[in-house]
């Protein structure tokens, strides 16, 4: 049971959540209900098991539960393969957990007729440390069962909003960064709306499967020749910035995703024989820094970066893309506030709140800069319409909602749309220990506002704060978890 707890975690954080992010994969609602269904039976097993005894008819009872789980196991095999290409990494680790799943469920059988022929009952059985670390095992991978049920839950009620119009004409777009959030949702977009998409990504062929076989996928940007034609190049690549400790080996992963791959997209610019007319790059909010608490003063595209790390990354980011209007492309540079819809930061950062222990993080004073992610889809399709237009431009745009909140507001507006109450609070200390300089990003913040956008005569889908979450949160499920978007 311990080795199945350690296999089970490293399943489940490294393939699930890291490398194949199945939480955001439309593809993945049947899969992730399984996960849920077979992770909180587990739950309960691993503290079962740890701490007593099944006797009498509860023995059998026992058995059976493991027997059932075998049977969810087979069909989460037959499902996967059904819905993704697994990596050489997952197929041998679910090889291994099925192998000890069933040396365990053989040495449960043999050991059941004795505990039968006991009177009915739990019967207490501590065994020291490996009971601690099982009911630690049943604890993690219980919560892991939550966050499935709540992300297949979304991904059930998940449906297009209103198709978006990028050009008038049929493209031909590479895309970096396809795989993620704000990129699966873009790369549907586009081809709904006729355009031919070519994807940068580190695994072709899993990626290929993910979008039927609707888009060309490559590995590296040598895979193109010269005389390769693309209209319009949206790079969207990037590693995750929260996450682990900026170390400085990470903090090299998070220039590398960013900087180092524009790199690569602006050499196979000025080498191509034909130019892309645009580039739709991505950046973030955080190339202001941090704001100072008490500073109500609104951030505009022209205002000045800072000289911490996310703003200098921020900054390399878009100088390094703004290098393609050397070769007469039109370079827009687009900083993201946070973008709310089924993935991304939001599903997490709303499960206290679903479970009521929401509240604010630290003060709760820091500005939050946020976005709906159709407004993304629609406002990077205007952009493209406009920066068209130009002739060797850079412009930078917040893409940002019109409305400022505080995180305390953000959290209070959630708790009165999922009808929970928010009056937990996380103090900020436990936070920076745990995340280090990264902790700036959740206990600071920036008052930014989409001063381009709107001044081009962009206007937002969701403007609001309660707007975007009702369109997000779903309001026909018996359970309130996350549901359709619009």
């Amino acid at each position: 049971m311990a080795l199945q707890g350690c296999l089970g975690a490293f399943d489940t954080i490294y393939h699930h959540e890291l490398t194949q992010a199945l939480p955001q994969r439309i593809t993945a609602q049947r899969e992730l209900k399984i996960h849920a269904i077979r992770s909180i039976t587990y739950g309960g097993l691993f503290i079962g098991l740890a701490l007593w005894e099944w006797h009498g008819l509860l023995a059998w009872v026992l058995l059976g539960i493991f027997l059932v789980e075998i049977v969810f196991t087979l069909i989460d095999f037959v499902e996967e393969d059904k819905t993704r290409l697994l990596p050489a990494t997952e197929r041998v680790t679910h090889t291994i957990l099925a192998v000890n799943g069933g040396i365990f469920t053989g040495v449960l059988a043999i050991n059941t007729p004795s505990w039968a022929m006991q009177p009915i009952g739990f019967v207490l059985s501590f065994h020291g440390w490996l009971s601690v670390f099982l009911v630690l095992c049943g604890i993690g991978v219980t919560l892991s069962g939550i966050r499935d049920a709540f992300a297949s839950r979304a991904l059930k009620y998940m449906k297009s909003e209103s198709p978006v119009h990028f050009a008038d004409t049929p493209q031909r777009v590479l895309v970096t960064g396809g795989t993620g959030f704000i990129g699966q949702l873009l790369v549907k977009a586009l081809i709904q709306d006729g355009h031919e998409v070519t994807l940068l990504t580190r695994n072709p062929k899993s990626t290929a499967w993910d979008f039927d076989g609707q888009v060309r996928c490559i590995a590296s940007m040598q895979a193109l020749s010269q005389s390769a034609r693309f209209d319009a190049v949206i790079n969207l690549a990037g590693a995750r910035i929260l996450g682990q400790r900026w170390t400085d080996r990470q903090k090299q992963v998070l220039r590398n995703s960013r900087i180092k791959l524009t790199q690569g997209v602006i050499d196979w610019i000025a080498h191509a024989e034909t130019k892309p007319q645009i580039l739709l790059s991505a950046s973030a909010v955080g190339y202001y820094g941090v704001q100072v608490q008490g500073d109500n003063t609104p951030l505009s595209e022209t205002s000045p970066p800072s000289a911490i790390f996310m703003s200098q990354l921020c900054q390399d980011w878009e100088d390094t893309a703004k290098q393609a209007t050397q070769y007469g492309v039109n370079v827009a540079c687009m900083r993201f506030g946070m973008v709310l819809g089924q993935g991304g930061a939001l599903p997490m950062m709303l499960m206290p709140v679903y479970l009521g222990l929401g509240g604010r993080m630290g003060t709760g004073k820091q500005w939050l800069a946020w976005i709906h992610v159709q407004d993304v889809l629609r406002g990077l399709a205007h952009v493209w319409q406009i920066q068209a237009a130009q002739h060797a431009d850079f412009q930078a745009y917040n893409f940002t909602a019109p409305e400022t909140v505080t995180q305390a507001e953000f959290i209070a507006t959630a708790g009165q749309v999922l009808k929970r109450p928010t009056v937990f609070v996380t103090p900020a200390k436990p936070v920076r220990l745990l995340l280090g300089e990264q902790a700036d990003i959740l206990l600071e913040g920036q008052r930014v506002i989409p001063a381009a956008l709107q001044g081009s005569g962009f206007v937002f889908t969701y403007p609001t704060v309660k707007l975007a979450l009702q369109a997000i949160e779903c309001p026909k499920c018996d359970l309130p978890f996350i549901g359709k978007i619009g």
